[in-house]
Order: structure tokens, then sequence, then C-alpha cells
């Protein structure tokens, strides 16, 4: 099958618009004779479901959680960006569009991320209408912050809950769509395939967790809004449930997998802590806004401290390496998170880190010179010409607070120190993934009638996300992407009636499932799946993680493949089928890891260059930066399924055309 993304023709500002223009409608009268499926309730899903069924279709929602509010997307803190310039500093949708190319290493396609500029500003209209507590200035008006990979402020947010706001906002949408029995909701449910008939997808296989009931839900359409897939790597700053399963089964019906390698490793988390840890938390992009991130310039110096001989209070100015700062003046700490989490792998790799874990890495993120800064011009302003040093340090931190007091409260409750006294203590992990499921510009797979949305698809962030881009592009699929491509498709299906779900697609589908489900409980194995699942995510992390190169990828692409035959002899799981079972939940998700995590290190090991997130160590320029080679890699690498033995996955490549940028070498200097 060839790829065909479907961009249309004509100017890059005016393609989405006259698109829109010409494609088919359905009418009111006709929307509720046709059904639509929709998995995964974030940001995109609960925007797509309430959405559609506003329009009048009948939609079911399907998300693995006990209620729609629990998404990983109610974990986003720092923001959503949106070309609205409102801070007069030059911002527009072409400088944002520009930005997004440029963070993603010009490995985007160009339309898609226009047209997500495009729709940026309505965005924000339509969560403020919906009563989101965007943050506002001392006038009334909505705040804007800075943002990693910018020189404009235009990034939107709510204290440091901004994922959980937008979250409730696209949440009292839905639950009116559901008061009104237009979209059916099902918590606590879990789609395991995807069941297509005559080449289209017709509904899925789903359990229902509670009491493992295997049901059958058909639909003309379907739409997987399941996020993405950072829990390969088992530490991860993703929910534990936060799976590549939706994704991973409509592949293994006929949906291309894309730029699986390109995962993004966010560079402010807390630092990993012990051996037995199980999940990391990240702190908010925007505490970079205000934070200054250095290592100690002496590596006794760092030696103290991880001996717990020095505060980093007590080192001197003078001795302090502001690492991003001289790095990349223009931007400082400010850079993409690409280049400041491999920045900060350098420095600890070179022996300056501060953490007293089993790696020694972590780095600082101060706060001092702000509380001071702000302190200073809070006194100022309240006519204090005059500050002690004690009034200045109060002030400065009542401002801090006032920005991030929530951040900081959990930072001070996980590790038990003070940030408003102690710098935090931060180091790269892993967070969002830019791949997955293959696109066109209807965000429609290479399978009929199954759309993708969100973190799920590959389309619009190339190589590398800008920060507080994924609360942008998950709610411009849902509300105002997918009404209109959707409705296009669904305009040759008004005569196709209800579909049945006793078909023998259907049977063999739920057979595959029931299948699956009494291998694992009926397995004699010894190890749990937890056992397995750090494993696989120790050799992704050493060998497909911040710094990849050909022989480390080559031996995760073996050494993967043998612990995935391991898995299926040894892995053991309790309980029954018939009962909630949370082990049989993890044991079918991590079998799907295993198969991604092959594809990820194959694809990595095929994409002969360093771009954005992917960071071969063989090709980088004299200073440390990546080192593209357009000339053979500018393409998405969309990978077709061909059996259980990921080694035959074949290839696709769709190359990427820009008519409206100049490509440059990527420069934050």
């Amino acid at each position: 099958m060839s790829l065909d993304s479907k961009i249309p023709e004509g100017h890059i500002s005016d393609k989405w618009t006259d698109y829109k223009d010409h494609l088919k409608l359905v009418a009111p009268n006709n929307r509720p004779k046709i059904d639509i499926i929709v998995v995964g309730t974030g940001l995109a899903g609960a925007s797509a479901a309430a959405s559609l069924g506003e329009m009048g279709y009948n939609v079911k929602a399907f998300c693995f959680q006990d209620s729609p509010r629990r998404a990983h997307s109610i974990a986003a803190q720092g923001g959503i960006n949106a070309a609205k310039n409102y801070q007069n500093d030059g911002d527009s949708v072409f400088r944002l569009f520009y930005d997004t190319i440029k963070g993603g290493d010009y490995r985007a396609r160009e339309a898609n991320v226009h047209r997500l500029a495009e729709v940026s500003g309505n965005i924000i209209d339509q969560c403020v209408a919906q009563g989101v507590p965007f943050a506002r200035d001392y006038g009334g008006l909505l705040d804007n912050r800075s943002f990693g990979g910018t020189q404009v402020q235009r990034t939107f947010y709510a204290a440091g809950q901004t994922g959980q706001q937008l979250l409730l906002g696209a949440y009292s949408a839905l639950s009116r769509q559901i008061g009104l029995g237009r979209v059916k909701m099902y918590n606590r449910h879990e789609m395991l395939d995807l069941v297509k008939v005559d080449g289209k997808a017709r509904g899925i296989i789903a359990r229902n967790l509670i009491t493992g009931e295997i049901e059958r839900h058909s639909a003309h359409a379907v739409i997987i809004a399941s996020g993405g897939y950072g829990n390969v790597y088992f530490l991860s700053t993703n929910a534990m449930g936060s799976n590549v399963t939706a994704a991973w089964k409509i592949h293994k019906q006929g949906a291309y997998f894309a730029n699986p390698c390109y995962v993004q490793i966010h560079p402010t988390c807390i630092p990993v802590h012990g051996t037995n840890q199980s999940k990391l938390t990240l702190m908010s992009e925007s505490l970079r806004n205000s934070g200054r991130i250095w290592v100690p310039k002496k590596k006794e110096d760092a030696e103290a401290i991880r001996a717990g001989k020095l505060k980093p209070t007590q080192i001197a100015e003078e001795d302090r390496d502001y690492y991003l700062e001289r790095r990349y003046p223009a931007f400082g700490n400010l850079v993409p998170r690409d280049v400041a989490s491999r920045a900060a792998k350098e420095r600890c790799d070179a022996g300056y880190g501060i953490e007293a874990n089993s790696t020694n890495e972590g780095v600082y993120l101060d706060f001092a010179s702000e509380i001071q800064s702000k302190g200073r011009q809070t006194a100022y302003a309240q006519g204090n010409h005059n500050p002690s040093d004690e009034e200045v340090i109060s002030l400065g931190k009542k401002w801090i607070e006032e920005k991030y007091g929530n951040l900081f409260q959990m930072y001070e409750k996980i590790t038990d120190e003070n940030p408003y006294e102690t710098p935090m203590k931060i180091y790269p992990a892993v967070h969002y993934t830019m791949g997955g499921v293959w696109v066109d510009y209807n965000l429609q797979s290479t399978i009929p009638g199954c759309f993708v949305a969100g973190e799920a698809n590959f389309s619009d962030h190339g190589a590398n996300r800008l920060g507080a881009s994924a609360l942008m592009q998950g709610l411009a699929d849902g509300y105002f992407v997918l009404p209109y491509t959707v409705s296009n498709y669904l305009a040759d299906e008004i005569r196709t009636g209800t579909i049945p779900t006793n078909s023998p697609e259907f049977d063999e589908a739920e057979k595959k499932v029931k299948d699956s489900i009494n291998f694992f409980l009926n397995n004699n194995g010894t190890k749990s799946v937890d056992h397995f699942h750090k494993a696989l995510g120790d050799i992704m992390w050493n060998k497909v993680g911040m710094g990849r190169n050909e022989q480390g990828l080559t031996e995760a692409v073996a050494e993967i493949d043998a612990l995935r035959k391991e898995f299926f002899k040894e892995v053991y799981v309790p309980g029954s089928a018939d009962e909630l079972n949370p082990e049989l939940e993890k044991a079918l998700r991590v079998a799907d890891f295993m198969e991604l995590g092959q594809l990820m290190a194959m694809d990595a090991l095929q994409r002969k260059e360093s771009c954005g997130g992917h960071f071969r160590e063989e090709y980088q320029d004299a200073e440390g930066e990546t080192l593209r080679d357009d000339e053979n890699f500018k393409f998405v690498g969309a990978w077709e399924y061909h059996g259980s033995d990921i080694n035959k996955e074949e290839l696709h490549k769709e190359e990427l055309n820009y008519e409206f940028i100049k490509i440059a070498a990527r420069n934050y200097k």
C-alpha cells in the first residue's frame, strides 16, 4: 500500500479553509443513524466524543479508568499554546507554525502543523467559554508565559493544573452529551482488538475490567485517542496505566505505525531515587521561566554535594556552571526539551551530577535569582524603593507561590526539601512520544474508517514536541478537525444501517482475544509481569534512550526479541478471567510493549542521523549538537505489520516537502 497523505493543494494559509469548504457533509437528520466509537477520554477523546455527540451522532466512548476525569491529560501542568499575540511580542500563526516545525527538527508534516497553529486561538475561546479558569493578569485579561523553544509568550495556563482544568472543561461538555443520551460512556473497559469488515473499521472487542466480560461493539467509524507509549520504558512520567495496546492492535490490523523511535525526554523531572521505583514525577517546564539550571563548575564540589558534605547554597556564584545559559545564550534556560535534556546528560556523564543515587544523575533548578528579582520589583511597585533583604525575599517567595505554588508543594511532599530555600533537583525522563499511528491529513489511518487523534498519532510534532503543544494538539484534533473529516467519511455510510455484531469477523476477533487471555492465565511461568516490564525498560533506557548508537540498537533488537520469548514462556499471571485482574491487564499490555520496543529499536537503527529526541551518537557536530541528514532521511518512517516476527516489519517512506519554510540547522545560540 502506498502512502497518500491527502494534503490539499494551495497556499498553506488557505489549505484547511478551502479543504473544509469542499468536504462532504452528513445532514442533521441522518446523523442519529450513524454510530461512532471513541477509544480514550483524555483531551483528544473527550473533545471528539463531545463534539460528535453535539452534532447528533451516536457515540460510544471507552476508557479503562473509573472516570474520564482520570485520563492522563490531567497530569499536564504547564500550559497550552495559542497564537493570539496577547503580549504584543510579535507572535502570529506563522510564527507558531515555524517554531513547531523548527522545534521538531524539520521532521513534521507542514500542512498538519499549520492547521494546528490556525485553530489554536479557537481552542482558547472554546475553553474560556466552558469556564476553564486560565490565569489572568492584574487587569483581568488572560495571561501568558514563555515555554521552551520560543522567544514569545504564547502559553496560556491555569497555575500548575492546566491539563486538569482543560480536561474538566472537556469532561463537562462530554457529560452534557452523556446526559442527553447522545454519548454512551463505558468506564472500566479496555479495547483489546479492532474489528474490520470488508476492510473497514467496524467495531472493537472490549473487556469489562470489573467483571472480565468480553464485549462486542460495532460502529461505522472508530476513533483511537488512547495516548502515547512512554511506558515502554517502565519508568516514565506517564500514569501507570498508560499503554500502547489500542494503537498497537490497530497496527496489527493494518494501520501503519510511524516514527516509533521519536520519544521525548523531558528535562525537568524529579531524579530516579531507587531501584524499586515504579513511576517518575514531572515538574512543569514552566518552571524554566523562573528557575536557572546549573551544576558545580568543580567536580570536587559535585562529589561533596553527593556525599552530603556540601549544600548547593554553599556553592559561590562564580563556582556555578549555568550551562544552558553558557551554551545557548539566545534562549538560555528556554531551549527546547531535547536540547536541555542532552545538555544535562552531558554534564552528568562528565561527572558533575549532584544527586546521590546509583547513577549520580541530577542537576539543579534554582529560583534564588527570580526570588530576588521579583521581590525587588514587587517592593518597588508597592512604593518601597529601598527594601531590606528580608523584605525582598519574602515578597519574592510570595510571587513565586502565586505563580507555581502547587508545583513547589508537590516537590516538597515528594522529596522532603523546600524548593524556596534549596534548589530543586531535576533530571531528564521519558515523557511524551512523537511517534504513533500514521494518519493522513484527515487523521485517518491506513485502515478506512479508523481515525487516530492526539498523542496516539504521529502527525504534528516531528522529532521533538515543543512544550505546551500536547494539549493544543489533543483539543485541536477533537474539537476542530475530526468533526469535519469524520463527517466527510461518514457521508457515504448513511444507508449502511446498523453494523451487526454476530458476523464471522466479530466471532474471529473475540476468539483471538479470549485465546490470548487464556494463554496468560494458563501459562506455567514463575516470574511476574513487572519483572519483564522492568527488564524491557532497562534495555530501552540504556540502548534506545537519550543516547543511541549502532551497536547498542543492534543489541537492543536482539535482546528484546529474546526477552519477549522468555516473557511468553516464563510469565505468571494469577487470578481468573471473570474478575477484576490487574495482573492480567498488565500482561496483555506488556506483550504489546515487547513488540513495540523492538520496532522502536529497529526504527532508530535505520535512521542514521540525529534529529530532535532521536540522538545517534555517531551523528553529531563538533559542539555535540544534532546532525541531520536531510538528503537521505527527510521522511516519515511508517512501518507495516507482517506477523509476529517484528523483524519482518516493512518500512514505507512519506517524503516531507517544505514549500513555505526554509530548512536550516537548528540554532538556539
